[in-house]
């Protein structure tokens, strides 16, 4: 887990996609010391990183793993790409009892079709593929996490991402993470009572600024931005977060 302490309120979360971890986010430091006044946080998913597998995968183990490891009295407000957007909203669900003030959930995929959930589902039943060397893991990492064109695979970024046993790479994520299935969005924002905005980049290919736009909350698009806007210009994505400073 990356940390950053400075101050006490608000805590800033900052929750990965699929395939990435939370060291993603490190380039962003520079501009949170300036721009958050308090401690953030960017932990590993379950099954990413250094974080331990979960038994199976679902939007709400993702969420009380990460719960575990926060304190009880600090306010949140969570930043999460995709899948940790997804987990943002079941942290900020009122079951889950959660001290959640807001959710920035960026590049969330809204729809999924048949195909796209069979391919997701073959993924994750595949064995551990090992690699002759890191170059090659970590060029496979960059393509799992969508960080292809973004970071260079001798960034040390990457490190967090693969491990080496007996001369051998392989990515340190498990691969049956990728069978946690389509979020019920809709079911999702039902379930909260906390400010929610939804983002996306302006050529993020995942999803569409109409069918964010199905689920009644506040849309932003990032102009000139992919999916991975948090990536391409951490100051822009951060200033969705000026309203819970």
């Amino acid at each position: 887990m990356v940390e950053k302490t400075g101050g006490r309120r608000p805590v800033l979360l900052l929750l990965h996609g699929m395939g990435a971890t939370g060291d993603v986010w490190l380039p962003w430091a520079p501009y949170l010391e300036q721009h958050w006044p308090g401690r953030w946080l960017a932990p590993d998913l379950a099954g990413h990183g250094w974080a331990p597998p979960l038994p199976s995968y679902s939007f709400d183990g993702f969420a009380g793993r990460i719960a575990h490891g926060l304190a009880a009295d600090d306010r949140l407000v969570v930043l999460g790409h995709s899948l940790g957007g997804v987990v943002g909203l079941a942290l900020a669900a009122r079951a889950a009892g959660m001290p959640v003030d807001a959710v920035v959930g960026l590049g969330i995929k809204a729809l999924w079709s048949p195909a796209e959930l069979a391919r997701a589902a073959e993924i994750a039943a595949r064995p551990v593929s090992w690699f002759a060397s890191r170059t090659e893991a970590a060029r496979r990492y960059l393509r799992v996490s969508g960080l292809t064109g973004l970071v260079a695979p001798d960034d040390p970024v990457v490190d967090a991402g693969l491990r080496q046993v007996d001369g051998r790479w392989r990515l340190a994520m498990d691969p049956a993470a990728f069978a946690v299935g389509e979020p019920d969005l809709a079911g999702l924002l039902a379930a909260t009572d906390v400010p929610v905005v939804l983002a996306r980049g302006e050529h993020d290919p995942m999803v569409t600024d109409e069918q964010l736009k199905e689920y009644g909350v506040p849309v932003a698009t990032l102009p000139g931005l992919g999916h991975n806007a948090h990536v391409e210009d951490p100051a822009a994505v951060l200033a969705l977060l000026d309203a819970y400073r």
